[in-house]
């Protein structure tokens, strides 16, 4: 952690999940990144301080059931998770410099599912998804772990339309910048998947898609890491960034 990086402790009801407030040092845009099941905040402070680079205020945290607080994995709920989410987003939009209107959320997996859904509950002007999970409706209170993985993938090789999923229903309803990365040979989450996503996000104002070459769905080789940040990087100067230079170029107007 270098020093103008702040870890934090984020409410979430009557109990704590642990961040990371990675702040530039002029920010307007606040920057959301949501982990994947089972994964932490470290595996994306590399991307956080990238972004961060560009002029955002990121922010990185562990969702409950992880990292600190791996003992409760087995017990945590779709619906816990979401709150905490909510939680870390509300966190951000209240930090100073950050615009609560300008926020972009970046999520994998688990944590792509989740941001989907928050799109529906937040504010969300920018949304990028890395092989983001698909799970039934049903059963939103029961523990995520004792889900059953079989009719788990055998329902996310189903194509479904946006209404008979809350996930996709919101993507649905999206009207921001979305980007979303597939993995080539991703046996966790199918193309199928991914074609589900891409076709709620019918109303978005644009949508960018890419496919990691060789990339297995944990992106567990460097290269495929490093690819993933390019092309995360490559997408926030294009959309992020660049939404940024109409009030720069008002504000030195003023001036």
């Amino acid at each position: 952690m270098t020093a103008r990086e702040q870890i934090v402790d984020i409410a979430v009801g009557d109990r704590w999940i642990a961040g990371t407030v990675v702040p530039p040092t002029m920010s307007v845009e606040g920057v959301l990144f949501v982990h994947g099941w089972s994964g932490n905040q470290q595996q994306y402070l590399v991307r956080a301080r990238e972004i961060a680079a560009l002029g955002c205020m990121s922010l990185t945290f562990d969702l409950y059931g992880h990292a600190a607080t791996s003992s409760f994995q087995s017990a945590v709920t779709r619906h816990e998770n979401l709150a905490d989410v909510v939680a870390a987003y509300d966190f951000l939009g209240r930090l100073p410099n950050v615009n609560a209107a300008a926020i972009a959320v970046v999520g994998s997996s688990y944590g792509g599912y989740l941001s989907s859904i928050l799109t529906s509950i937040r504010p969300v002007r920018w949304l990028a998804l890395r092989a983001p999970a698909l799970y039934r409706d049903d059963d939103w209170n029961r523990p995520k772990q004792s889900l059953d993985r079989d009719e788990l993938m055998a329902y996310r090789r189903m194509t479904l339309a946006a209404r008979e999923n809350r996930a996709l229903d919101a993507c649905s309803r999206f009207s921001g910048d979305v980007l979303l990365v597939e993995s080539e040979h991703d046996d966790i989450v199918p193309s199928s998947v991914t074609a589900n996503y891409r076709t709620a996000f019918a109303k978005a104002r644009s949508l960018t898609v890419r496919v990691i070459a060789g990339a297995d769905h944990a992106l567990s080789e460097p290269q495929w890491q490093d690819a993933y940040t390019a092309l995360l990087k490559e997408w926030a100067q294009e959309v992020v960034v660049k939404a940024r230079l109409p009030a720069l170029e008002e504000r030195d107007a003023r001036s």
